[in-house]
């Protein structure tokens, strides 16, 4: 954990956030600054920069990751219309946060290509 991480201080309770899912190695919230309706934010409870940093022993946390994803996109009602998952990796992709973060998207069309 890094006391300098937004989302590490989500994951010790000490920054507020609307938490819509906890297990023991993911959390999820909403995104204060959404881009389309449903804006979600997943991420590890571990500190892991970003997807370079990814071991064989994360294993079992990305499959509830993408679990927890699928479970909310349910819930939040974007399941049926369509949704989509982006991890930037980067400052140039966008990264602003350097803790590995899915946002969940969707609620509106998506364009292609993004960016």
């Amino acid at each position: 954990m890094s006391s300098s991480c937004p989302f590490c201080r989500v994951v010790a309770g000490e920054d507020p956030a609307e938490i819509l899912h906890s297990t023991e190695t993911v959390l999820a919230f909403r995104d204060l600054r959404p881009q389309a309706p449903t804006h979600l934010l997943l991420i590890p409870k571990e500190h892991i920069t970003d997807v370079r940093d990814l071991e064989e022993r994360h294993a079992g946390m990305l499959h509830d990751l993408f679990q927890a994803a699928a479970h909310l996109a349910k819930t939040e009602g974007v399941d049926a219309s369509g949704w989509r998952l982006v991890a930037n990796v980067g400052r140039d992709a966008g990264q602003s946060v350097f803790h590995l973060h899915l946002h969940l998207l969707g609620g509106r069309p998506m364009r292609w290509p993004p960016g």
